[in-house]
């Protein structure tokens, strides 16, 4: 697919900065840097039963990048701050030197800086100057703990394994682009229980997975992650859109998250799960080590093998001895709040086109509004894949209208006027 028309020398000065980028950035892979030994679970949770566990210690591979971050504070300075393009150029330039400049500091205490800076931290208020992620979390993490168990269908009780679940997915996905197109895989040695690239979903090899888990990681992995990675390499333009840029890490997991939310996907365990990281890494802040990130995930409920993945996505290229974290996890309900903000002003503003151009590559908030002339103008290419629920916009506009109005009303006040729901 072709842009619409002969590029204008503008549009070509960017895209050219944008192919540059490209070659330099796909190099700084952040989580695969970080990534730990194979063998330090089983190594742990060993020490652990026998009661002499130690926080582990773990070498990074020594990168260096100054060849890389020369030629991004290059494209900065040659990039028009005054142009769309020119601006994101110049924001995602510096985020890729920032994740950098992470991995060269691997393992020391100058990471959490540069951690913050691309990913935040929990103590900062959420979008709207509201509570901050912290806070938020801990909401969720005590509604959750005052859920009745008896409330909970016996379906929901029901582990699938991840050899089950690969193939229901596979399933769904080949339906879907009535082809195959994104491979399903099973990874003994990931941290997370699902990550996805734009051809390749891999899940966790040793988890096991609820119900809620297929339509979690449909919507969630496929049908937001994969699929702005493949609309993104359909953009001639600026295909850096395909990459996962740090910066625009607070989008995709939002957008993800709200696709679980949209769709039905989501439940107070989902929600548990992303909060307890979110306090964790709070804990972790305040000193606590990776011993008690790990006891705080067990106490939680979570099994040992479970704790140690959450502990050691808290610690992962922090030193483990407590007043440190990445602080990725933190972007979750960030990002959620951000995105349902997005959609909620899009409608009431009449540009829920502006949505769907979220999907045609992996950007953030700000740059879809950026390029909203260039999507007129046929230099960004309309999204070729979009999630079903965002194909059905009625649907989509009827729940965002009751959510608009829905925050109108406010429970505070109902309590203390004394009322009873069953009153009105």
């Amino acid at each position: 697919m072709a842009a619409a028309g002969p590029l204008t020398p503008d549009i070509a000065h960017h895209a050219a900065l944008d192919e540059r980028m490209v070659r330099v950035a796909r190099d700084i892979r952040v989580l695969a840097l970080l990534s730990w030994p194979v063998g330090t679970e089983a190594a742990f949770l060993a020490a652990y039963a026998a009661g002499t566990a130690r926080p582990p210690v773990i070498e990074y591979p020594k990168s260096d990048f100054s060849a890389a971050r020369a030629e991004l504070e290059a494209i900065v300075c040659e990039a028009d701050p005054q142009h769309p393009l020119g601006q994101y150029l110049i924001d995602a330039a510096r985020s890729w030197k920032n994740a950098a400049l992470m991995c060269e500091s691997a393992g020391t205490e100058r990471m959490l800086a540069y951690s913050k800076e691309l990913y935040g931290a929990p103590n900062e208020a959420l979008p709207g100057n509201g509570p901050t992620a912290r806070e938020a979390a801990q909401h969720f993490i005590s509604i959750a703990d005052e859920l009745d168990p008896g409330l909970l269908a016996p379906s929901e009780s029901i582990h699938i394994s991840a050899t089950a679940l690969r193939l229901q997915l596979q399933n769904d996905l080949d339906d879907y682009f009535n082809a195959r197109v994104i491979e399903v895989e099973l990874d003994p040695d990931l941290i997370a229980k699902a990550a996805a690239g734009a051809t390749r979903i891999r899940l966790r090899a040793s988890a096991a997975f609820s119900q809620y888990d297929r339509g979690q990681l449909l919507n969630h992995e496929a049908f937001v992650h994969s699929i702005t990675a493949l609309n993104g390499r359909e953009q001639p333009v600026l295909p850096s859109l395909s990459l996962s840029s740090p910066r625009t890490t607070a989008t995709q997991e939002g957008l993800a998250t709200f696709a679980e939310q949209i769709t039905g996907s989501i439940d107070i365990g989902r929600m548990k799960r992303i909060s307890l990281r979110i306090e964790a890494v709070a804990r972790a802040l305040d000193g606590a080590d990776f011993i008690d990130v790990f006891r705080f995930f067990l106490d939680a409920g979570q099994t040992p093998q479970e704790s140690f993945s959450s502990a050691q996505r808290i610690f992962r290229g922090v030193p483990t001895t407590g007043g440190h974290a990445f602080t990725k996890d933190t972007v979750y309900l960030r990002g959620l709040v951000g995105v349902h903000t997005f959609f909620r002003w899009a409608l009431r503003s009449g540009n829920l086109p502006l949505c769907r151009h979220l999907f045609a590559g992996k950007m953030t908030l700000a740059d879809v509004q950026r390029f909203e002339p260039l999507f007129e103008a046929g230099v960004l290419l309309a999204p070729r894949w979009l999630p079903p629920w965002l194909t059905r916009i009625n649907g989509l506009a009827g729940m965002l209208a009751f959510s608009l109005f829905a925050n109108r009303i406010r429970l505070d006040a109902i309590a203390d006027e004394g009322g009873v729901l069953l009153d009105f």
